[in-house]
C-alpha cells in the first residue's frame, strides 16, 4: 500500500458520518473501533488509516474484541450472501469433506474452551493450513489466544480496510 491519497480514500474521508459508521461496521464490528477510526478523519493517506486501525485494534477492551469477533462465521461455514467471508474463506471451498467435517469438530471444540469463535486472516490460508493453525492454537492459555485473535483481526481489518480504499481503481 502506498502511502499517497486514493480516489476510494477520498470517497471515504467525504461520507457522511452515518454512511462511513456503517461501511466501517463492515469492516470491523466493534463500535468502539469504528468510533476511532471516524474520529480521525480525514486521512491523508491509506497507511495513516492502516495505522490508525491498528492503533484502534490494539486499544479494543474486552468486551469491544467479543463485538468484533461475533461478527465473524465459523471457519468453514462463510456467512449465506456474504461476499466478504466467502471471498476472506476461499480456501475451505474446495476442501474435502472430511477437512470440512474436522474443522467443524476443531471450530466447535475451540469455542466450547475459548467462548468464542476461531478467530483467523483466512484470506491467503489454504484449508489444511487453517485447520493445523486452530489445531495449534487450541492448546494456548485464553490470555494468549486474547492476543492471537487480536493480531488476527488487525490483519483482517487491514485487508478490508485496504479493499475498502481501493476498490474501482
Amino acid at each position: 500500500m502506498t502511502s499517497s491519497s486514493t480516489p476510494g480514500l477520498a470517497r471515504f474521508n467525504t461520507l457522511a458520518d452515518d454512511e462511513a459508521t456503517t461501511t466501517l461496521h463492515e469492516v470491523c464490528a466493534s463500535a468502539a473501533w469504528g468510533r476511532a477510526i471516524l474520529s480521525r478523519r480525514p486521512y491523508a493517506s491509506a497507511e495513516a488509516l492502516l495505522l490508525a486501525s491498528d492503533a484502534a485494534t490494539a486499544a479494543l477492551g474486552e468486551r469491544d474484541l467479543a463485538e468484533a469477533m461475533a461478527a465473524h462465521p465459523p471457519i468453514g461455514r462463510p456467512k449465506p450472501q456474504d461476499p466478504t467471508s466467502s471471498r476472506e474463506q476461499r480456501g475451505m471451498a474446495d476442501a474435502t469433506e472430511e477437512l470440512k467435517a474436522e474443522m467443524l469438530e476443531l471450530n466447535l471444540a475451540y469455542q466450547e474452551r475459548f467462548g468464542h469463535v476461531f478467530l483467523i486472516c483466512a484470506t491467503g490460508a489454504t484449508g489444511e493450513q487453517m485447520r493445523d493453525a486452530v489445531k495449534s492454537r487450541i492448546g494456548n492459555s485464553p490470555e494468549q489466544e486474547r492476543g492471537i485473535v487480536r493480531t488476527e483481526l488487525g490483519k483482517i481489518n487491514r485487508i478490508r480496510l485496504t479493499r475498502l480504499v481501493t476498490e474501482g481503481e
